[in-house]
């Protein structure tokens, strides 16, 4: 058996053999730009508040301690903790089952209607969720939703629709027309094309909609600051304004909740890293 690469020309050979310090050295200066802000977050989360104060926040810990996250959880983490995990699903799944069934009538359907609808989803990708935050407000209020967790999940949702129908379009737009008119001549009607067919191999561009939906969901911001009001529908990035006072700031205590917030998301991220990728580079349905 010939040893790979004798094919090649011997110039290519030669700079396959060589190192390339300069990757070598982007890589790193990338991992110090990734690891940097983790090492510290991990670091502050750990200490006592005195330690951090002495030290500052670049200082290595001297005194370790877990009443951090202790702290956290007393001053009702959890409960933010649920809820937004609540609004999360919620949220990403709605997304889903709204945003999957109208890509595939936009890519099955002729109708001048259907195009229509297309170009206000594509419009709704230019209007920014600020711009809208009186018009927001005002239905919520007036469907008396406003203080729950249907008063996130609802605009969430809805700022959520465009890139999930544009990216779910170009997915099954890659689907082999032979393959819908095959099975449409063993009888198969839309739903069955739907289900069968245009769903499986849509699956990375799917998990790749999903993951984005639930990162807005989880780090959203402006619905809950605006949209409720009560302790008891707080999510986790209110909750971290438990730890900043008028004049001084917990900030081990704040590390430990971002750690705490920024867990699950992680752990999601770990094991749906390979249908992110493949969603993102267009190929989860080949």
């Amino acid at each position: 058996m010939a040893a790979i690469g004798t094919g090649m020309p011997r110039r290519i050979r030669r700079a396959a053999g060589r190192a390339n310090w300069a990757a070598g050295i982007a890589v790193l200066v990338w991992l110090a730009f990734v690891i940097l802000p983790i090492y510290l977050m991990v670091k502050d989360a750990i200490q006592t508040t005195d330690s951090y104060l002495d030290g500052g926040p670049l200082s290595l810990p001297r005194h370790f301690t877990g009443h951090n996250f202790v702290d956290v959880f007393h001053l009702g983490f959890t409960r933010y903790l649920i809820n937004t995990a609540i609004v999360t699903v919620a949220s990403a799944l709605l997304t889903v089952l709204l945003a999957f069934p109208a890509a595939y009538a936009i890519v099955r359907s002729r109708s001048r209607m259907v195009s229509g609808v297309f170009r206000m989803f594509l419009i709704g990708l230019a209007i920014p969720a600020q711009a809208t935050i009186i018009p927001v407000f005002l239905l919520i209020t007036r469907m008396h939703l406003y203080d729950s967790l249907t008063a996130i999940v609802l605009p969430t949702v809805a700022f959520g629709l465009p890139l999930s129908v544009l990216v779910l379009a170009s997915a099954l737009r890659d689907v082999p027309r032979e393959l819908y008119e095959a099975m449409t001549l063993d009888g198969g009607g839309s739903i069955r094309l739907l289900w069968s067919l245009a769903l499986p191999l849509s699956r990375a561009s799917l998990v790749t909609v999903s993951i984005y939906c639930a990162l807005n969901a989880w780090n959203g911001f402006l619905f809950p600051l605006i949209l409720t009001q009560s302790n008891e529908q707080r999510v986790q990035t209110l909750g971290l304004y438990n730890f900043q006072g008028e004049f001084t700031s917990n900030i081990p205590g704040l590390m430990a909740a971002v750690l705490l917030s920024a867990l699950p998301i992680f752990v999601v991220y770990l094991f749906a890293r390979r249908w992110l990728i493949a969603g993102l580079a267009g190929v989860g349905g080949k």
